[in-house]
């Protein structure tokens, strides 16, 4: 059983709007999805922080670009292999360790604990590491954003409708580490499918707030995000009547249905 310190989770700013996770203890480090090496080794070494592991969610090269690099600089630092975890089912330059659906990683240095969901949606293959305990940790790469989630570029909307569920089936306390600053636009949407929505009104208040004072408004909750994202809330009547009006359609008879509507909204708003 690892024995659990405190940890912090740091944002690493990278490209125009990515956030390379950085899970550190003060001396030791994981990173996730480092789409650029730079920025990472920056922090490290401005931290003094040794890296021990790498997490990949998908291959897409913003979350994969930096890994070759990065491994470099490391294993040139404290001459020894850094293990890269990544999708089994996925491409992933200097990947280690292939995981799916079911799977345990296990770090000493920081000590800490994910269980490995699939949520395919985004791409077929993507996995996300969750971390429970008194202070649930929730990294999930493209798959569920704040107020929003991605893009289907390979899957379809009933893989990322049950992804999702996953999801809302954490503990509420869950905090969620997604990679991108969408919060913002994806807010705009969000309300215009619940424009009554006092919860997401509120949270769109706070949230141009934390922008304005240049501040990620990452993480957030899974119980928020239950609150006032449209995509976790396709079983809703003010969200399925939305879905209805602006699609056209019918009938919408299953939750896959709604958020294939408001994806597809979403897409083109």
């Amino acid at each position: 059983m690892v024995t659990k310190t405190a940890l912090q989770v740091w944002p690493i700013p990278a490209f125009d709007d990515n956030y390379i996770w950085c899970i550190h203890d003060g001396q030791s480090a994981l990173v996730v999805d480092p789409g650029d090496a730079g920025p990472v080794i920056a922090f490290l070494q401005k931290e003094a922080l040794t890296l021990t592991g790498i997490l990949i969610t998908h291959h897409h090269a913003d979350h994969t670009g930096g890994i070759v690099s990065l491994l470099s600089y490391a294993e040139s630092s404290i001459d020894k292999v850094v293990p890269v975890y990544g999708p089994a089912t996925e491409s992933i330059p200097g990947r280690t360790h292939a995981l799916m659906e079911g799977d345990a990683v296990e770090f000493t240095a920081p000590a800490i604990e994910f269980s490995v969901f699939e949520v395919p949606g985004h791409t077929l293959g993507h996995i996300a590491y969750f971390a429970d305990g008194l202070a649930p940790k929730l990294f999930c790469g493209d798959t569920l954003f704040a107020s929003g989630c991605g893009r289907l570029f390979e899957g379809t909307p009933t893989q990322m409708t049950l992804s999702l569920a996953k999801f809302a089936a954490l503990p509420p306390e869950t905090a969620v580490y997604c990679t991108h600053e969408y919060t913002l636009s994806n807010i705009r949407f969000a309300l215009a499918v619940e424009p009554n929505n006092a919860d997401l009104i509120a949270w769109s208040k706070h949230a141009h707030a934390l922008r304005e004072a240049n501040t990620p408004t990452l993480p957030t909750t899974i119980a928020h995000e239950r609150r006032v994202n449209p995509f976790m809330r396709s079983d809703q009547p003010d969200v399925i009547e939305a879905a209805l009006r602006e699609s056209g359609a019918p009938a919408l008879p299953s939750d896959a249905h709604v958020l294939a509507a408001i994806r597809a909204w979403k897409d083109r708003f």
